[in-house]
């Protein structure tokens, strides 16, 4: 009887934390991102920040699904998402393309993390309401992510311009309707 309780206990607080665990999950593929960046292995950082966008999607989904809407969730997530579509994305195409302008480079790379990281705060210290104050950060990473394609393509003075225009749209006060 004693071990049934046990397990009963441990499911009810896996269940009570699935939102958190998703949302640490998106974390490890942001994390992973970065490594296999640092590593050369760019396709893959590619394929671990959509899989990370893919986690954050849902995160939210099931905790207002099981109802574990939670400080510590919205905190945690923004955590991730800082990683996963801020500095993951900015640094695969610093090390891509923008590393070419040298101190420039640089300097696009950290105002464009440094937006994110104050849309997320922004966001964390706002009311709820259906809409999206600025370009949610995880909308700007997927943009700075899929430009990995247009590498070939692209002059890199377009990858800069696209770096500048999504620090702006992040931090503007536009409003864009939740979906």
């Amino acid at each position: 009887m004693l071990i049934t309780e046990r397990m009963d206990h441990t499911i009810k607080k896996l269940r009570s934390q699935t939102a958190n665990i998703i949302t640490i999950g998106n974390m490890m593929f942001g994390g992973a991102s970065l490594m296999a960046t640092l590593n050369g292995s760019y396709s893959y950082s590619v394929l671990f920040i959509f899989i990370a966008a893919f986690l954050d999607r849902f995160d939210g989904m099931v905790a207002r699904k099981f109802n574990q809407e939670s400080d510590l969730g919205k905190q945690l997530d923004s955590m991730s998402d800082i990683l996963s579509f801020g500095v993951a994305p900015a640094i695969l195409m610093y090390q891509l393309v923008l590393s070419d302008f040298g101190f420039v480079g640089m300097v696009f790379t950290v105002i464009y993390i440094s937006c994110g990281a104050f849309r997320l705060a922004r966001f964390n210290i706002s009311d709820a309401t259906g809409y999206f104050t600025g370009l949610p950060i995880t909308a700007a990473g997927t943009v700075i992510t899929l430009s990995y394609f247009g590498v070939p393509a692209f002059s890199p003075v377009v990858f800069m311009f696209l770096f500048i225009l999504c620090s702006l749209l992040m931090v503007s006060t536009f409003t864009l309707r939740k979906v």
